[in-house]
């Protein structure tokens, strides 16, 4: 069933990196409830007109539709939390207070829980009140300024570095080890995670760098920001891309040797000022066959290598698909659980739920008798998608 088999959490429903922390605990093997908006039931569809059940980052869990503007609904929520290992927010700062689900609250009624916060700047600070997403976030670490091409401008790298790397992985293992101390002192704790400091921690190798000097803020002048030629991507002659991460000697000299460069009067390989020169060249050498030919060439060698695939051709590489990297859900391709345990195997608990599908279930399975959900549904504090 998963290493988390047996853990309890209530999510409040989010957007983005909390809604990928829950989902990384879910597939876990943690029974995770999403308490949505009363207000969504019936309206299943994202900003952008798709129907959930491509809201992957909503799998796995059972979801609740409640009205937290309803003391009712704010009482049976309680209840729920009582129950629960942990909660998952994603508000901004005051925001579950004024809800009356405030930290203080809750870890009076349940001394055991871990309250996991999640916010771009921090509970606290003098922005922290205003609103803000990932490029921000990753703006105000140094991270937004040290990604992009020489000359050009700063490039955001999805949302994948403040959102989910330095947001959603820091959350989850922050509880998790949340957790694990309060199983072994009796105490919970509130987790405040904020993705500003989180984006800055995974940079953390190139701020010793910096420190250090090795590190130039120019854009395109280091080793893995685009400035080594042995550490770049290049244009195939039939306009797709291969990557070369040729940092050792050792593969570097596999790179010279199956590039055609072996044997040449070359540069030293970390000669930063002939960079340039020789990234051209090799520019000139990949353009000279196609991705599908430098694969064969250099797929099975210690270069570093492996060809730049789009997301439609991720899920079908022979590789991926040995490993079942990707798995089938309701129809839906998608990447599985990550990382494997081999003795506790995780898996896909569910495909997303509607907003309010498992309401009724729900509370009747963490201790809602008949007559009490039937109150709740008649005061408005529940909806249901059924």
């Amino acid at each position: 069933m998963g290493p988390l088999e047996g853990i309890r959490i209530v999510e409040l429903a989010g957007i983005g990196p909390g809604p990928f922390c829950a989902m990384l605990l879910s597939d876990m093997g943690a029974e995770i409830i999403r308490v949505d908006r009363a207000a969504m039931v019936g309206h299943d569809t994202d900003r952008d007109g798709n129907d959930s059940r491509f809201n992957l980052l909503a799998r796995g869990r059972r979801n609740i539709a409640v009205d937290l503007k309803n003391p009712a609904a704010v009482n049976a929520t309680l209840r729920l939390i009582d129950q629960a290992d942990a909660l998952l927010e994603g508000f901004r700062p005051g925001v579950m207070e004024r809800l009356g689900l405030g930290p203080d609250l809750c870890l009076a009624r349940n001394p055991k829980l871990v309250y996991g916060r999640m916010t771009g700047w921090g509970q606290d600070g003098p922005i922290a009140h205003i609103a803000g997403h990932d490029i921000n976030y990753i703006a105000l670490s140094g991270v937004l300024h040290s990604i992009g091409e020489a000359g050009g401008p700063p490039v955001p790298p999805l949302n994948l570095v403040g959102d989910f790397g330095g947001g959603a992985l820091y959350l989850a293992m922050g509880m998790l080890a949340g957790i694990i101390s309060a199983r072994s002192t009796g105490k919970g704790q509130v987790i405040d995670c904020s993705m500003v400091e989180g984006s800055a921690s995974l940079m953390m190798m190139m701020y010793g760098s910096l420190a250090s000097g090795a590190w130039k803020e120019e854009r395109g002048q280091n080793r893995t920001d685009g400035g080594a030629h042995y550490y770049q991507v290049y244009q195939t002659k039939d306009g797709e891309y291969v990557s070369v991460g040729a940092i050792e000697p050792q593969f570097y000299a596999l790179l010279l040797k199956h590039t055609g460069l072996e044997g040449e009067d070359l540069p030293p390989q970390t000669d930063r000022t002939h960079w340039p020169e020789m990234q051209e060249r090799l520019k000139r050498i990949f353009k000279s066959k196609t991705r599908a030919e430098w694969t064969e060439i250099l797929q099975q060698t210690d270069i570093c290598f492996a060809p730049v695939l789009r997301m439609s051709e991720a899920i079908d590489h022979p590789h991926n698909r040995h490993r079942n990297s990707f798995v089938e859900i309701d129809g839906i391709p998608q990447p599985g659980p990550a990382p494997r345990f081999l003795g506790t195997p995780t898996r896909v608990q569910r495909p997303p739920a509607r907003v309010g599908e498992h309401t009724d279930a729900v509370l009747r399975d963490w201790g809602f008798s008949a007559a009490e959900i039937a109150a709740l549904h008649e005061s408005s504090a529940v909806a249901s998608a059924n």
